[in-house]
């Protein structure tokens, strides 16, 4: 029986989960804040989560017992509309450990030439294989806690500097990083006086806020057209992302139809086809906007 029938036939808007990796120091506040998503499970360590009332898997032991859990949710029947692994540098020794055992070795250091640390990075991108696989198949967010760390940055046109980056082998952090859709640092709001003495003092208003972008103090980025700052609130996050991805859809859209213009009758054809298709997804306008302007210029080289 064929799953193409004029019964199958779906409409409406496809909103893409979000892919969300957010770090920052101690007691910020990054389990709350994942918390207060849609219908969260929490993986990972159960003293991070102990004073909130969210459903959680059993403390994984094994790197095995993490990608066990994201196929339960993948697999089986569930309500749940958010995943959460608290953290990510807690499960970061699950990974060594597994890689350690595949070679025979009792740690990932006696794996010689750094390739342990190799391996653990194909492990790394295989689980957010499993994650992305996860998310399309049941349209869960996914939401990654790191902490963070002071690194000396080493800025190839000028002097280097510190910022808070994830706390992470730095192999596995930039492949992490390259995933996320936003990498948000979350911190304490500090404003810096400077008293009578010329002294200089921070001060903490209390409040807990969300950077969103990339700055020389810390290390964020994201692709849903962020304030700068925002409340360390799911909330308002949400209300802001859901405005960004709008936003981004109908300038896709229409630089989509300019290029379109340009391209011959079939090609043309071809692409209004698939922008009806598109509907509001972000990936599949980006992608067939790049496949529009690859069609142009290779017409235009070939005149």
């Amino acid at each position: 029986m064929t799953r193409m029938s004029l019964q199958s036939i779906t409409k409406g808007k496809i909103e893409r989960p979000f892919r969300i990796v957010l770090m920052g120091q101690e007691g910020v506040g990054k389990s709350t804040f994942a918390s207060r998503a849609p219908a969260p499970v929490f993986l990972g360590s159960e003293q991070g989560t102990h004073h909130l009332d969210v459903h959680r898997f059993p403390q994984p032991e094994t790197w095995e017992d993490v990608l066990d859990a994201v196929r339960v949710l993948t697999e089986e029947e569930h309500e749940f509309k958010t995943f959460v692994l608290d953290s990510l540098d807690w499960a970061e020794p699950l990974c060594w450990d597994y890689v350690a055992r595949q070679a025979g070795k009792k740690h990932i250091e006696e794996i010689s030439y750094g390739k342990g640390y190799v391996a653990a990075v194909d492990q790394w991108r295989f689980l957010l294989s499993q994650l992305d696989r996860l998310s399309e198949r049941s349209g869960m967010h996914i939401i990654l806690i790191a902490h963070s760390q002071i690194r000396t940055f080493k800025n190839p046109i000028g002097e280097d500097y510190d910022r808070y980056q994830l706390a992470l082998h730095e192999k596995s952090a930039a492949v992490i990083r390259q995933w996320a859709d936003a990498l948000l640092f979350a911190r304490h709001d500090v404003v810096i006086k400077a008293d009578g003495d010329h002294k200089v003092r921070a001060l903490d208003t209390g409040a807990r806020v969300i950077e969103t972008q990339h700055a020389g103090g810390w290390d964020a980025k994201n692709r849903y057209d962020l304030p700068e700052r925002l409340p360390l609130d799911w909330h308002e996050f949400e209300r802001h992302a859901r405005a960004g991805l709008s936003g981004q859809a109908d300038k896709l859209i229409e630089q989509i139809r300019v290029e379109i213009d340009s391209l011959d009758d079939a090609n043309a054809s071809k692409a209004r086809a698939a922008l009806e298709r598109a509907g509001r997804d972000i990936g599949k306008l980006e992608s067939l906007l790049s496949w529009c302007r690859e069609r142009i210029n290779k017409n235009g080289g070939e005149q």
